[in-house]
């Protein structure tokens, strides 16, 4: 479970994100949506860790995140599967071993345990046999399954998703999402996916968050947002910039 209790961040005299307050539940899968700059990322990396709030507590598993020293946040990180917007490969190293690093710093397995381990999670994500490609031979969605892979691959508790599907066509953007939601349901994992994509948002999620303004505009379940009175919310949903 995830506890955000009044999280606030600024950079310098800047307001990124004011007075948040919310909780995840085990299982659960939830989009945070909002515009450009909304602090989207900011939170999720938050959440992880990866900065800490200028004010307020984030709760993993009852465990208090913002006062956690390095070793601390290595084995909680442990349980958490994290997709970067664009792949995050390491052009110098082929898919099994950008997999690999992962596993090693991560988790306790032999070799042999991680071989096999790379195997079975590039095939869960239809990457099955491309474990000697170079990213520079991938494309975009698949640069992205292989992310999605390398997440899996530890075993985690939590995927977090930072923009999984920016900069992919539409046909490719339905297969990313598929995936997810593929996995969602097999694993059980709790999975929060930062996105600007709505039709993430009505495929793949129960529950969205919009932020706006550095505080929480929207909560709620997929299906209701549509029909959310609140013309910010309805100008990001349709799209449309002359609604505000």
């Amino acid at each position: 479970m995830i506890e955000v209790n009044n999280l606030s961040k600024s950079f310098n005299d800047k307001k990124i994100l004011s007075n948040l307050s919310f909780s995840i539940s085990k299982g659960d899968s939830v989009a945070i949506i909002g515009k450009s700059g909304a602090g989207k990322s900011i939170l999720l990396k938050c959440l992880i860790g990866l900065i800490k709030p200028s004010a307020g507590t984030v709760y993993l598993d009852n465990k208090l995140i913002n006062s956690m020293n390095f070793r601390q946040l290595q084995e909680i990180r442990s349980t958490i599967g994290m997709v970067f917007q664009f792949g995050a490969l390491f052009d110098s190293l082929n898919v099994s071993e950008n997999i690999g690093l992962a596993l090693k710093k991560l988790t306790n397995l032999n070799e042999s345990e991680i071989i096999d381990t790379i195997s079975k999670s590039l095939a869960e994500v239809g990457m099955k046999d491309s474990e000697m490609m170079m990213p520079s031979e991938l494309s975009g969605g698949m640069k992205k399954r292989v992310g999605i892979a390398r997440a899996i691959a530890i075993s985690p508790q939590y995927l977090f998703y930072d923009e999984p599907t920016t900069g992919l066509d539409p046909v490719m953007t339905d297969s990313i999402n598929r995936l997810i939601s593929k996995i969602q349901k097999k694993k059980q994992v709790t999975s929060i996916i930062v996105t600007h994509e709505m039709k993430t948002v009505y495929d793949v999620v129960n529950r969205v968050i919009m932020l706006h303004n550095s505080q929480i505009r929207f909560d709620g379940k997929p299906e209701s947002i549509c029909s959310s009175e609140d013309p910010v919310v309805q100008q990001f949903v349709r799209g449309d910039s002359t609604l505000v």
